[in-house]
């Protein structure tokens, strides 16, 4: 039977619940960490098979940081690796990779694995997967905010005519929808400096399954219960989906 089901064309997740889903098994939290990144191989082709046309991932916060460094450590090293197995999974699978944040703070072979990944994988033409790396939102609206600064001092841009447009086309996400569906995994219930300007209109679904027991059942569950709400613009029901 064919499948009817309203699907999201941009569905944006955060994922977690990695450590709390080692701890309950006993196991260190790098191993959470480290099951977490199959998670996300597993999920991208999941919802590339549902029709689901953009994914974006919280992988990396700005505010991680401050988790311990060795923690921060082996999650470089898994990003590491991530980043370099994804050519060949994304050239099969014809998958648009690109990275948001603010690369900066990166050490350089992140930075050029990224830069390696994102230009492998630009002409391709099926799901666009967006990975959020060194990513908070405040920081991302401020740099985008800088550059319409600048932009008006230079006397290129008069500050009478700014709009939110000018505001997202200078967004790390300028080239992507905004998302339809955000998915929160392990109970919590919060954005956490996640792409904040852009889930102006978002629907939200948040779940207690740690991220690395979130599998096709589940993404299909958040999918369901979004396609059985009834969107409202300023108090107008979305006709056009």
């Amino acid at each position: 039977m064919e499948n009817t089901t309203k699907i999201p064309e941009h569905v944006a997740i955060i994922l977690d619940g990695n450590g709390r889903w080692a701890k309950a098994k006993g196991m260190p939290r790098n191993y959470g960490h480290m099951q977490g990144a199959k998670a996300v191989e597993d999920i991208l082709v999941v919802a590339r098979d549902m029709g689901i046309k953009y994914l974006t991932v919280y992988a990396f916060s700005t505010e991680n940081w401050n988790r311990p460094e060795t923690e921060v450590s082996a999650l470089m090293t898994i990003l590491r690796q991530y980043l370099k197995s994804s050519i060949k999974k994304s050239m099969k699978n014809n998958v648009r990779c690109q990275v948001i944040g603010e690369r900066s703070k990166l050490s350089d072979d992140i930075r050029e694995a990224i830069e390696e990944l994102e230009n492998a994988t630009k002409d391709n033409t099926g799901l666009t997967f967006t990975i959020a790396i060194n990513y908070g939102s405040r920081d991302e609206i401020v740099r985008a905010v800088r550059k319409v600064a600048a932009e008006c001092k230079d006397g290129a841009l008069d500050p009478s005519e700014i709009t939110e447009e000018m505001i997202a086309e200078r967004l790390d996400t300028h080239n992507i929808p905004d998302p339809d569906l955000m998915i929160r995994t392990c109970g919590e219930q919060r954005l956490s400096n996640f792409l904040l300007w852009q889930c102006a209109y978002t629907e939200f679904y948040y779940t207690d399954v740690a991220w690395p027991d979130f599998d096709k059942n589940q993404l299909q569950m958040a999918v369901d219960a979004y396609a059985g709400r009834n969107r409202k613009f300023g108090g107008l029901n979305d006709t056009a989906q």
